[in-house]
């Protein structure tokens, strides 16, 4: 059985049908690049997986267990994390505690306001960035970090509740080609050795095809195709999407 099954999905809004009949499925331990020019339906897509919309018909199952109607904690609480375009940080408060704050809403302690929050989860925090390579700046604050930096926090902060599936929604937006490729490097490796299931939306064709074990392309709020990243590179209905032409990726 795949992680996440997608089956026939549909969300029209007024007239324009964003997401059109979409079906597809992603395995444990896999990272899978949705792939699309803007208006493509990406980001509904992605909405419909985390709760944020409801489709108007269709299935989106996480083993077996129905998501939709769900709302976003509850599909939190069942394995699924997200990352932002725009991260999602608190800028005021230490690396380390962006981490702590993470912990203590996943075990509902936020209200416990007669102890201090440093006290929760400190060891935890700083094992989580020690995997993301952030834990030397574990006392400085988000808001002074570099972008690549506050990145790392972020998929930190998502991998905290040990997530089954994560969304992750333009993880190298903004970032420099050396930064791009450190953090999918660093995606991929969690990918192996926690079996993480990612599936992500990017723009960097290049990321994609250097990291990618999969890609999936939408046109239109359709799939138009499905497969590794030569039968993406030659598929003439992408080449036409992307291009208006048969003209290859490399000499985009």
């Amino acid at each position: 059985m795949s992680l996440l099954t997608i089956n026939n999905i549909n969300k029209a809004f007024g007239g324009v049908k964003a997401i059109n009949n979409v079906s597809f499925e992603l395995p444990r331990g896999q990272l899978l690049a949705l792939l699309g020019p803007n208006g493509a339906g990406k980001s509904t897509c992605f909405n419909m997986l985390n709760g944020q919309l409801k489709p108007d018909s269709g299935s989106i199952k996480l083993e077996g267990v129905e998501l939709v109607g769900r709302h976003p904690r509850q599909i939190w609480n069942e394995g699924v994390g997200r990352t932002f375009q725009i991260s999602a940080t608190f800028g005021s408060l230490t690396v380390l505690e962006n981490l702590q704050m993470v912990l203590l809403s996943r075990d509902k302690k936020l209200f416990r306001l007669w102890t201090p929050a440093a006290s929760y989860y400190k060891e935890e925090a700083l094992v989580l960035l020690d995997q993301v390579g952030m834990a030397d700046q574990a006392d400085r604050a988000c808001s002074v970090l570099a972008y690549g930096d506050v990145k790392r926090v972020e998929l930190a902060m998502a991998l905290a509740h040990d997530p089954k599936l994560l969304l992750m929604d333009e993880p190298t937006a903004g970032m420099a080609p050396k930064e791009r490729n450190q953090l999918v490097m660093l995606v991929k490796k969690m990918v192996i050795d926690r079996n993480l299931s990612v599936l992500f939306t990017e723009h960097s064709m290049d990321v994609v095809f250097e990291h990618a074990d999969r890609m999936i392309v939408f046109a239109r709020g359709e799939l138009i195709a499905d497969g590794g990243a030569e039968d993406i590179r030659n598929d003439p209905k992408v080449r036409e999407v992307y291009f208006g032409s048969g003209k290859s990726f490399e000499a985009a």
